[in-house]
């Protein structure tokens, strides 16, 4: 943002000459002025009981403020604000999050599976601002939280407010890919994609995850599938959302690759395994450089003129002093 003046010359002028033209006026207004103490000889003058020189001096400045606020505005007072905008059309992304409980499993470097995915889902979009990026979770049931979208506060804001077991202790991940590919089948985007973030198996849903896979050739969509975590005793800690009971203690990661594969296969997509967080990090990064598209960017600027509130302040000061030094001063100056 910057400001600027329509005549910056005018500005310049009004600056030099107006002072002293107020100069000049006051000196032939006034060319003499004789002070005569009030009071005995040599005694002590006479002085009123208050001094309201203070006044008469705050009025003359809000008047002169007011003269300069006009001169301002005769000026061309400008502001102006530049943004970037994209040229050409980003990629439709929908990611598609497990919040089974076993999400919350503590094996990402000592946080969750559920909080490394949401970290790592919010920096994918950061990176990616011409792109719309929607949201998919998957329990017991699924449904799409965010659809594709550029803003990046109301999915950064429902991504805040996801808890693991919203939506129960299944994981229906059919479910998932299948609403995913519901909202993008009609998408006229470059480039479409679903991401299935997941360390489990499907055990709910009424859609086979391979069926819910096939579709999203079909309508050109890319697929990939990241399998987070590892299988065998894994500690788990969190709140249900449901009853607000704390669970914790470990659990048997039952961590299945060959169905992800499986799964992966039938949408012709790409499987990456993500046993740890910096695996899990390469997979978005991945994903990130396979997704990529060559997008156009420039700048739109746009100029707001300052001139009615420079006024209307202007008149409001000048307005005011005139008021006071009126009604209150008998038009002293």
């Amino acid at each position: 943002m910057s400001l600027a003046l329509e005549q910056p010359v005018l500005f310049i002028a009004g600056i030099i000459f107006i002072p002293l033209g107020i100069f000049i006026l006051r000196r032939l207004r006034d060319p003499l002025s004789l002070v005569l103490p009030l009071g005995p000889p040599g005694g002590v003058p006479f002085r009123p009981p208050f001094s309201i020189e203070w006044l008469v001096r705050v009025l003359r400045a809000a008047e002169y403020a007011g003269v300069f606020l006009l001169l301002l505005a005769a000026s061309g007072p400008l502001v102006r604000t530049s943004g970037k905008v994209w040229l050409s059309r980003g990629a439709d992304i929908i990611a598609v999050v497990d919040i089974s409980p076993s999400m919350a499993a503590l094996d990402m470097e000592g946080r969750s599976r559920f909080d490394a995915a949401r970290d790592l889902i919010r920096s994918f979009a950061e990176k990616r601002p011409s792109d719309a990026i929607g949201l998919a979770a998957a329990g017991n049931d699924a449904a799409l939280l965010v659809p594709a979208t550029t803003d990046r506060r109301a999915l950064f804001s429902r991504l805040e407010s996801l808890r693991v077991g919203e939506m129960g202790d299944g994981t229906a991940l059919g479910m998932g890919l299948a609403a995913a590919a519901f909202h993008l089948r009609n998408s006229t985007a470059p480039r479409r994609a679903v991401i299935l973030v997941t360390d489990g198996e499907n055990n709910a849903g009424t859609v086979h995850p391979e069926t819910a896979a096939a579709m999203l050739p079909e309508l050109g969509i890319s697929l990939w599938v990241i399998g987070i975590g590892r299988g065998g005793e894994v500690p788990v800690d969190y709140v249900d959302p449901r009853t607000k009971m704390r669970r914790s203690g470990t659990f048997f990661s039952h961590f299945d690759p060959e169905s992800l594969m499986a799964i992966s296969g039938a949408g012709g997509g790409t499987f990456i395994r993500a046993p740890s967080a910096g695996a899990f990090a390469d997979a978005f990064a991945l994903v990130d450089e396979r997704e990529m598209l060559v997008r156009r960017q420039g700048t739109v600027t746009e100029t707001k003129s300052l001139r009615t509130p420079f006024i209307a302040a202007a008149f409001i000061l000048i307005f005011l002093a005139r008021l006071v030094r009126t009604g209150i001063l008998g038009g002293r100056s």
